[in-house]
């Protein structure tokens, strides 16, 4: 169907407050991301048998939580034996803004619960993560299925994954303001500073979902009268499907389970989700002890900045890419870029510090670029899912959350295997360096007059060989994946058939 004037305003309308969303996100979880390590070993003197057990309870939780929202969100839609439920209908869209008008407020609020010491560290660690990451989930999922219930076509989800990546650029601003409150000595400023982006957060998230909110409930009451219409005629024509039974669980895990190419994504999206969260975690490390000798503060700062806001900014290139050559193809060719400029550092040395920087930054470019596309490829798998498995309504939310179940356990393995490699290849533990945090000398290590030069190889190490094993896992995956090209689109022409056989397309994106 052609969108007359008003549509195209609505479109664009509603297209910039869906991206808007990502802002409130990305002010929040960028900053969480760079800091909460190095606050709580180095600002609240966290000891390792804490860290570690508060990871591993967070890694079940992390893994968990995802398909548990999903599973909630998305039963009814799986069990529901009316014939008359629509695709991507308003009643819906309606269910997953109030979900984010609920939680994305709460989510701010749980931001906030690190940056004040209010218990032990080891109970403190455990319980602001799993709150954390749980509101997180909540949102990541409502607002990420939402790109699968607004748009089928791969244009239509180009527009709003286009005015996500914008506004998620603007969000990552945060790190750049972050990096000059920064001060493990003095964690004042750095309080009053969260608190004023979790308001903002908190604020957004409210209003932005009121507003779409109002327009979808236009939507649905301009619809009503024909939606009943449709409901009795389609019982009429098909009276079999009232009889058929609700899905299961169990029964939903066994078709995911045969879906071949979400089991692909999902192996290749699972080195994806630890690299990105190993660039993050690391970032300040290889800033100080890669390059503190060679480059100031503020250009640190900028670097910094440009790490976290460029992605975004290239991901709007990228998405143009994705228009005229598919999504798979533009996500092969990061890999091979990813994998040539960490062999190309590998062989210049840690010496080289301008190429250091340029490869520092751009590492996060290329790995972040890829994130921000992924999810175009999952809303394709729940095309894929929707036709195979000829569901009457299309389980977004919770393929989103079988995605995480699989891929989020890298968030908690790269915390974990960056500090044991880096401990494995050097000696130095971050654990054990309190006591020397404000000394110029590096902390010794056994059998060693200084650890200064192996702990900056072993840190140069840890920088290069880690993408190159990350790319080289994912190209092997990602050959294995199928959906694209002539698949694809005969899965999208079998979708928006359905569709618009059910003549309900939302015309207000």
């Amino acid at each position: 169907m052609r969108m007359g004037r008003r549509g195209c305003r609505l479109a664009v309308s509603t297209a910039v407050l869906y991206g808007s969303l990502a802002l409130f996100v990305s002010i929040l979880h960028n900053v969480f991301l760079l800091y909460y390590v190095e606050t709580f070993v180095s600002v609240y003197k966290i000891d390792k048998l804490s860290f570690w057990v508060g990871e591993a309870v967070f890694l079940i939780w992390n893994s968990l939580n995802d398909p548990l929202f999903g599973w909630l969100s998305d039963r009814s839609f799986l069990s529901s034996s009316q014939s008359g439920t629509q695709i991507s209908s308003p009643e819906v869209v309606l269910k997953r803004l109030a979900a984010l008008s609920r939680n994305g407020p709460l989510f701010a609020i749980s931001f906030l619960a690190f940056w004040v010491s209010w218990a032990r560290p080891g109970i403190q660690f455990l319980v602001c993560l799993c709150l954390y990451d749980g509101f997180l989930t909540v949102v990541d999922l409502n607002h990420n299925a939402l790109l699968a219930d607004l748009a089928v076509s791969a244009n239509d989800r180009t527009r709003l994954n286009f005015h996500c990546s914008l506004f998620s650029a603007l969000g990552s601003l945060s790190v750049f303001l972050s990096y000059s409150v920064w001060d493990k000595g003095d964690f004042h400023s750095f309080r009053l500073f969260c608190v004023t982006l979790a308001a903002v957060s908190a604020l957004g998230f409210a209003a932005v979902s009121r507003l779409l909110t109002s327009r979808f409930e236009k939507e649905a009451r301009l619809r009503q009268d024909e939606a009943l219409a449709l409901k009795e005629l389609s019982i009429v024509q098909n009276p079999l499907t009232q009889q058929e039974k609700p899905v299961t669980l169990g029964e939903y895990l066994r078709q995911l389970s045969k879906h071949r190419n979400f089991m692909w994504f999902a192996s290749m999206n699972l080195v994806q989700v630890f690299h990105c969260h190993f660039n993050s975690n690391f970032f300040p490390l290889f800033l100080e002890h890669l390059l503190s000798d060679s480059i100031s503060a503020s250009t640190g700062s900028i670097l910094l900045g440009i790490s976290y806001i460029a992605p975004h900014l290239n991901n709007l290139y990228f998405l143009t890419l994705c228009q005229r050559y598919g999504v798979y193809t533009v996500i092969r060719w990061l890999f091979l870029v990813k994998l040539a400029l960490s062999v190309a550092m590998l062989l210049a040395g840690a010496d080289q510090v301008y190429l250091l920087c340029i490869f520092i930054a751009s590492n996060r470019v290329f790995t972040e670029g890829t994130c921000k596309l992924l999810n175009l490829v999952i809303t394709d798998l729940v095309d894929e899912d929707f036709v195979v498995n000829r569901r009457q309504q299309a389980a977004s939310a919770l393929l989103f959350g079988m995605v995480a179940l699989v891929t989020k356990p890298g968030q908690t393995f790269a915390p974990l295997i960056g500090t044991w490699l880096l401990c494995v290849y050097t000696g130095y533990d971050i654990f054990e360096r309190n006591s020397v945090q404000d000394s110029a000398a590096a902390p010794p290590v056994s059998g060693h007059a200084s650890s200064t030069v192996p702990l900056r190889q072993g840190c140069f190490y840890l920088l290069v060989f880690v993408p190159i094993s990350c790319a080289l896992l994912q190209l092997m995956a990602w050959s294995r994946f199928t959906l694209h090209g002539r698949r694809l689109q005969g899965v999208k022409a079998q979708r928006q058939g359905a569709q618009h056989s059910h003549l309900m397309d939302i015309k207000a994106i």
